[in-house]
């Protein structure tokens, strides 16, 4: 499972970053117009805060997780959630958590 969960993790990287590397081409590099469009209507912004609330409770996850384990590696996933995303951040973490046992 984990190769599935290191694939996951990179197609979580790759395919939502062409989708904003695609709207950067398009509308300049621009974080805050970018911001300003992901709350363009009610459906958006509730996919937006939706996406918020799993990244806090995927991190506040590996941070206890990471502190009983001593597995400080996961830690990794917290900036990998808010810098790519959660498809990216949490089957990294997955991965990285198997890595003890393998």
């Amino acid at each position: 499972m984990r190769w599935v969960w290191l694939a996951l993790a990179v197609w979580g990287a790759v395919h939502p970053m062409s989708w904003f590397l695609a709207w950067f081409s398009e509308n300049g590099y621009d974080l805050m117009a970018m911001v300003d469009a992901w709350h363009v209507n009610a459906a958006t912004s509730g996919l937006v805060w939706d996406l918020t609330i799993a990244a806090v409770a995927l991190s506040v996850w590996v941070i206890v997780e990471s502190v009983e384990r001593r597995a400080w590696l996961g830690l990794l996933a917290i900036p990998a959630t808010f810098g790519i995303g959660v498809s990216c951040g949490l089957p990294l973490y997955l991965f990285l958590r198997t890595l003890r046992r393998a």
